[in-house]
């Protein structure tokens, strides 16, 4: 048996392939119509890294109903909202309440991961995360790239 020599790029998307995970590329197919404005590739890696570091801080709200409740009660952070939730009327009026109260709102490719960054083995379709002094620089990293993302019209 000869080895095949093959291009390092290659034998790392086989790898991460095989691991079972799937690639930025590939979430988004399964997008919703209204995923605007979408995270790029970055962006979700630094959001997945803030909200694991809120979760230890117990500083998230996860879920429709908890992070609705919440924001009608005036609290402030940063919605990341998952682009692969079908059916759409889940979820689709939170974007709405978010620019009432000019709240930053993202949407992510995927819930799963949504769900994994939590620390929860359920997907998840939103999260709130809230400010906190432990991990201050990371929120306010991300809260400035949000913000510096367009509306959808």
């Amino acid at each position: 048996m000869t080895k095949i020599k093959g291009d390092p790029e290659g034998q790392e998307a086989q790898a991460e392939a095989c691991s079972g995970e799937r690639t930025y590329h590939e979430l988004l197919v399964n997008l919703n119509p209204i995923a605007q404005p979408l995270a790029s590739r970055r962006l979700t890696r630094k959001l997945y890294k803030c909200i694991k570091k809120a979760v230890k801080q117990k500083q998230i709200r996860r879920g429709v109903k908890e992070v609705q409740k919440f924001v009608n009660k005036g609290e402030k952070g940063i919605m990341v909202l998952a682009g692969d939730t079908l059916p759409v009327e889940v979820y689709c009026h939170l974007p709405v309440m978010c620019e009432d109260r000019n709240l930053p709102y993202i949407y992510i490719p995927s819930k799963t991961d949504l769900g994994a960054a939590a620390g929860s083995k359920r997907p998840t379709c939103v999260i709130m995360v809230k400010p906190h002094e432990e991990y201050q620089e990371a929120y306010e990293e991300c809260l400035e790239e949000v913000r510096a993302l367009p509306l959808p019209m």
